[in-house]
C-alpha cells in the first residue's frame, strides 16, 4: 500500500519534470492589450466613469493624454450640482466655503476645455454651475467651434441673461437642453430664432422669461424646426399664445405655464403628448385646439378648463390621464360644453384615468346634465380616483364601455341601498354590460360597501375579478366577524359565472 508520504513525494517529482513557461509567454502577459484598443472602444468604455476619473487617465501615459484630448462626451454633472448651489447663492446667507466651490467648479470647466485638442470635436457637453452670463457665452462659443452635437446646460445666474446666441448659428448642435434654476433667461427676438436650428431634433427650455413677447405662434413651425422630434418647455412666464406644427415632432411637453391662454397643436406624427399645470383659470377666452392623428399617449393633468377644446383625429389613442384644475365647483356652461369636447375628443382612447376632479364635473354640476359624451367604443380599462358618493353614478353612466374601475373612498347613506342601486340599473346598463375587472380600494365590509358589491356581482354580466382591498378599520375587526362577512360575499348570486372575487 502506497504511504502519504510517497505519495507526496511523486507529486513533487512530477511538478519538477514539467516544462518551464517561456519567456515568450511572460511576455505576452505582460502586454497592455486596453491599450491597444481603437480609440472609439476606449471612449466608449471611459464614459462610464465620471470625468474627473477620464482626465486622470491622461498621465498614465502619451497614449491615454491624446486619449483624453480626443475624448468626445464631456460630462461635468458629476464635478457639480446645480441643485445646491442655486440655492446657496440665491441665499442673503452665503458663505465663502460654497461660494468659492461653486466658482471652482466652473472654471475646472473653462480650464478642461482649453485642454482640449483644437481639432477635436465634442460629442456632448454637459454642465452645472452658478455662472456669470459672459462665462456662460465663453463656454458655449467654445462647445459651438468644437462641433459639440448635444448640449445640456443647466445654470443659475445673479440676473436675468439672453440665449446664448451662438448656439442659433450651430450647424452640429442636433439636441439643445438649457434650463436656467434662477431667475431665468430672454429670448432673443423671433427672426433671430427663425434663422437658426435647421438641424435640430430634440430642444427642452426651462424657467424663460417672455413677457415682452407672450406670443410664440410662429417659432415653432417646419421653416423654424424642420427636424425637431422631441420638445419640452416648462415655466415659460408671460407666455399667453402657442402654436406648434413641427411636421416630425413625435414628443411634446408642456409644464407650468400658468398664463397660457391660446394652446394650438398640428403635427401629423405626434405620438406622446403630456400637458400639466397650464392655462389661466379666470381666463374667459382660452382656447385649446389638438389635431394629431398619430397621437398614442396623452398626459393632461391639472389643467385649468378652458372656453373651448377642440381635439380631432385621435383615432390611435391609446392611454389617456385626463385631470382638470378647479378654482370652485361650479362651472359655467361655456366651460362645462369645452369639458364634453374634450372627453369627446379622446373617445378613441384604449385606457383612460380620469382624476377626481373630472369625475365630480361629470356628476355634481348642474349645467352638465344636458350634455352627452359620445361612447368610448375601443376602451379596455377605465380607472378613476374618486371621493365616491351615490349622485355620482350619472357621471359613471356618461362613460359606458367600462371595464376596470379603481376608488377610494365610499360615503353611502345607511338606508334603503339596496333599493336605490335597483332603481340605477337603467343608467348604468352600459356600465354593467362591459365591466370586468372592480377594484375596491378602502372596502370597511360595513352594510353599505357589501351592499354595492352584491349589486355588481347580480348584474355585471362579463364580470371577471372583483378585488377587495380592505382598510385598517376592517382588518381592526374580530376575525370570526370578518369571516362571516367574507362568507356571506362569496354566497351572493352572479350574473358571470367567471366571477371571481378576490380579497385583499
Amino acid at each position: 500500500m502506497e504511504t502519504r508520504s510517497s505519495k507526496r513525494k511523486k507529486i513533487l517529482n512530477a511538478s519538477t519534470k514539467r516544462p518551464k513557461i517561456s519567456s515568450l509567454s511572460n511576455d505576452h502577459d505582460e502586454e497592455d492589450r486596453i491599450s491597444d484598443l481603437p480609440d472609439e472602444i476606449l471612449h466608449q468604455i471611459l464614459i462610464l466613469l465620471p470625468i474627473k476619473s477620464i482626465a486622470k487617465t491622461s498621465i498614465l501615459s502619451k497614449r491615454w493624454k491624446n486619449l483624453w484630448n480626443s475624448f468626445p462626451d464631456l460630462d461635468f454633472t458629476t464635478v457639480n450640482t446645480i441643485a445646491n448651489s442655486s440655492i446657496a447663492m440665491t441665499s442673503k446667507n452665503v458663505r465663502k466655503k460654497e461660494r468659492f466651490y461653486v466658482l471652482k467648479g466652473s472654471e475646472y470647466v473653462d480650464q478642461i476645455l482649453t485642454l482640449i485638442d483644437k481639432h477635436s470635436d465634442i460629442r456632448v457637453l454637459k454642465f452645472r454651475a452658478f455662472l456669470s452670463f459672459s462665462r456662460l457665452n465663453h463656454l458655449v462659443r467654445n462647445a459651438v467651434k468644437h462641433n459639440v452635437q448635444e448640449l445640456d446646460i443647466e445654470v443659475s445666474t445673479s440676473d436675468y441673461f439672453n440665449f446664448p446666441r451662438s448656439v442659433i448659428t450651430s450647424r452640429s448642435l442636433r439636441v439643445l437642453r438649457l434650463k436656467s434654476w434662477h431667475p431665468g433667461f430672454r429670448l432673443p427676438p423671433l427672426e433671430t430664432m427663425r434663422d437658426g436650428f435647421k438641424l435640430l431634433s430634440s430642444l427642452s427650455l426651462s424657467r424663460v422669461i417672455l413677457h415682452d413677447q407672450p406670443s410664440l405662434i410662429d417659432l415653432f413651425t417646419n421653416s423654424s424646426f424642420p427636424l425637431l422630434k422631441k420638445l419640452h418647455l416648462e415655466a415659460l412666464f408671460g407666455l399667453k399664445q402657442l402654436r406648434i406644427t413641427c411636421p416630425f415632432l413625435e414628443d411634446l411637453s408642456l409644464e407650468s405655464c400658468f398664463q397660457l391662454l391660446e394652446l394650438e397643436i398640428c403635427v401629423g406624427r405626434l405620438r406622446k403628448l403630456k400637458v400639466l399645470s397650464c392655462f389661466d383659470a379666470y381666463s374667459v377666452r382660452s382656447r385649446v385646439k389638438i389635431d394629431a392623428p398619430n397621437l398614442e399617449i396623452l398626459l393632461w393633468s391639472y389643467n385649468a378648463v378652458t372656453e373651448e377644446s377642440v381635439l380631432k383625429n385621435l383615432h390611435l389613442l391609446n392611454e389617456a390621464f385626463v385631470g382638470f384644475f378647479l378654482l370652485h365647483e361650479d362651472l359655467s356652461v361655456v366651460k362645462s360644453q369645452s369639458v364634453s369636447n374634450f372627453l369627446s375628443g379622446i373617445s378613441n382612447c384604449r385606457s383612460l384615468t380620469l382624476d377626481r376632479q373630472c369625475i365630480e364635473i361629470l356628476s355634481k354640476n348642474n349645467k352638465f346634465a344636458g350634455v352627452s359624451l359620445c361612447p368610448f367604443n375601443k376602451l379596455k380599462s377605465l380607472e378613476f380616483s374618486t371621493g365616491f358618493n351615490k349622485h355620482n353614478n350619472s357621471g359613471l353612466a356618461k362613460c359606458n364601455n367600462i371595464i376596470q374601475w379603481n376608488k377610494e373612498l365610499w360615503e353611502l347613506p345607511n338606508s334603503g341601498e339596496e333599493k336605490y342601486w335597483e332603481s340605477q340599473i337603467q343608467n348604468l346598463r352600459s356600465f354593467l354590460h362591459h365591466l370586468k375587472v372592480v377594484k375596491i380600494h378602502g372596502f370597511t365590509e360595513c352594510a353599505n360597501d357589501v351592499t354595492l358589491v352584491k349589486f355588481l356581482l347580480k348584474h355585471a354580466k362579463v364580470l371577471q375579478e372583483l378585488f377587495l382591498f380592505t382598510c385598517s378599520l376592517s382588518k381592526s375587526r374580530e376575525s370570526l366577524l370578518r369571516e362571516k362577512i367574507k362568507s356571506q360575499i362569496m354566497g351572493f348570486s352572479r350574473a358571470s359565472s367567471k366571477a371571481k372575487i378576490v380579497f385583499e
